[in-house]
């Protein structure tokens, strides 16, 4: 997935990866819980066969992303810090999953959003917090859904677990592969 450089800066990943990384503690916004300890993690419900993942599971746990090294052999592996995500967090990759955020558009093709990032809230857009690693989810829409921004909506689909990079810089801990898109009805 390409995403846009202005993007990358506006949800912090510029500034995580070249090791001015903001501690989970500092990362929240007021209200937002703290990070629990893995072992007390909810187990998720499930809405019609897909696990129900919220934002207080999926940033349930502190993360620190690894330093961007220029210097680094491009041929070998980064460092990716998923030592760092609890067991019962990994045992969600591959699993049907439902979650619900905020929509921040990155690819549209025909008017319609094709990638976007799935935001924990509304404050990492222009002014607010920069987020942690775990905050948001980077979401594959094949067919495309509409734009529905400042609202929140769920996602359903195959939920991926673990590091993803891009040109050397760290994107993500989350990626959901969609099904479909629905309106959080209130």
């Amino acid at each position: 997935m390409k995403i846009p450089r202005l993007l990358l800066s506006v949800i912090g990943v510029t500034a995580l990866s070249s090791g001015l990384a903001v501690r989970a503690e500092e990362a929240k916004p007021a209200g937002v819980p703290a990070v629990v300890a893995p072992e007390k993690l909810a187990e998720p419900g499930l809405d019609n066969g897909y696990l129900k993942l919220g934002f207080e599971q999926l940033a349930s746990f502190g993360f620190t992303p690894p330093a961007f090294d220029p210097t680094a052999d491009a041929k070998a592996v980064p460092p990716t810090g998923e030592e760092q995500i609890p067991a019962a967090v990994k045992a969600w990759n591959g699993k049907k999953a439902v979650v619900t955020g905020f929509m921040v558009p990155v690819k549209m093709e025909k008017g319609l959003v094709t990638e976007l990032l799935l935001m924990r809230n509304t404050m990492a857009c222009c002014y607010g917090s920069v987020p942690n690693m775990n905050e948001w989810v980077v979401i594959k829409m094949q067919k495309g859904v509409q734009p529905l921004m400042d609202v929140p909506v769920s996602f359903y689909g195959s939920l991926k677990v673990g590091a993803m990079f891009e040109n050397g810089y760290m994107t993500g801990l989350y990626e959901l592969d969609g099904e479909k898109m629905a309106e959080v009805k209130e």
